[in-house]
């Protein structure tokens, strides 16, 4: 069974647009999204809480999706992603 991850994603000329990405945990959905994104970093990870897509998050493990207009949630901290 597959959760919901939002991920706060940086390239290097700025932040991406909130990402989603379906994963059994947390460290795996750090797996999906470092492999989807090479060149990036990935700020932080955590599980959406009150945040609520308007658009498909997909429903299949390592789906990841941009959602533009979104940003990371003010009310999430900016726990590091990995260890």
């Amino acid at each position: 069974m597959t959760r919901l991850f939002i991920a706060d994603v940086r390239t290097p000329s700025g932040p991406r647009p909130l990402v989603t990405v379906r994963a059994a945990s947390e460290a795996e959905a750090l797996l999906f999204l470092e492999a989807h994104y090479p060149e990036d970093r990935i700020e932080a990870v955590a599980e959406p809480g009150e945040w609520v897509s308007d658009a498909a998050t997909g429903s299949n493990p390592g789906d990841v999706r941009e959602h533009p207009g979104s940003t990371w949630p003010t009310s999430l901290s900016r726990a590091p992603a990995g260890p």
